[in-house]
């Protein structure tokens, strides 16, 4: 059985105080035994108009977490960053930069995820339309990072409503799924537990949920409540309080194959044409 911990956080712009917390939740972590640390979006910087400015910040900041999992021998998923370049290292001309999950040994960055599905939509909170496309380049490959305790396959917030990515990410070997978030208040009360479920349910993977909580400015509140489930989609752990929050949840990869052949899923699925 491994240990793996999901955080919530409260980040503001001030890239050194949010550095402060994530080291504290790193020491955390670390001594709860725990193999793995899955942080937010945004979990670094949350600034509304400043992801550029941040990104051009992306490779010291990448060196710092780095830092953090070799000096704590401990595996980072890292939020989410915004990155100016592609994974192929061409840059995005037109000004919008990439939300980057990376998945980070105790030796070195092992996996990079660019988010795929972009939030623009409507939501009835004080910010009131989401438009990420203006300002993010979407990503277009699936991201699988191998370790020494189960396959992680990499998601990142708006991407859990949908399940053909989660069923895609398990086909390609994934045991466990991240997913940094940053909900809105409005969705996340609506959507987060029960997204969390159904991801989990769906692919018969561990879902970890990492999520911002709080007010980030005078206009945008997130949902928080970071949450576990196992691979039946039952809630593991899930955080009911404010601001900066540890939870640590087992993994049993025996169990999950368990689960999995009980009620072999994937092998009974079928395509189905109209």
């Amino acid at each position: 059985m491994t240990l793996l911990s999901v955080v919530q956080m409260n980040s503001q712009n001030d890239i050194e105080a949010n550095f402060s917390v994530i080291e504290s939740l790193v020491q955390q972590s670390k001594a709860d035994g725990a193999s793995l640390i899955v942080f937010p979006e945004n979990f670094v910087c949350f600034a509304a108009g400043k992801q550029r400015e941040t990104a051009t910040r992306f490779e010291d900041i990448q060196k710092r977490l780095e830092h953090l999992a070799h000096r704590y021998q401990i595996w980072i998923v890292a939020g989410t960053l915004p990155c100016p370049f592609r994974p192929d290292g061409s840059i995005i001309e037109d000004g919008r930069v990439r939300t980057v999950s990376l998945c980070i040994s105790p030796e070195r960055t092992e996996a990079r995820y660019d988010k795929i599905h972009l939030f623009d939509v409507q939501v009835g909170d004080a910010v009131g339309g989401y438009q990420e496309s203006k300002f993010f380049e979407p990503g277009n490959d699936v991201v699988v990072a191998k370790t020494p305790f189960g396959n992680i396959g990499l998601m990142v917030c708006y991407d859990l409503r949908f399940p053909e990515l989660a069923l895609i990410l398990r086909s390609e070997g994934a045991n466990l799924l991240t997913a940094p978030a940053a909900f809105t208040y409005t969705t996340g009360q609506m959507h987060w537990q029960l997204l969390l479920q159904a991801r989990a349910m769906d692919s018969q993977c561990q879902v970890l949920g990492a999520a911002q909580q709080g007010w980030h400015g005078e206009k945008r509140q997130t949902w928080g409540h970071a949450g576990a489930t196992n691979s039946r989609g039952q809630i593991l752990a899930m955080s009911n309080q404010e601001g900066a929050q540890l939870l640590t949840v087992p993994f049993d990869l025996a169990e999950q194959d368990a689960v999995r052949a009980s009620m072999p899923l994937i092998q009974h699925r079928r395509l189905i044409t109209l």
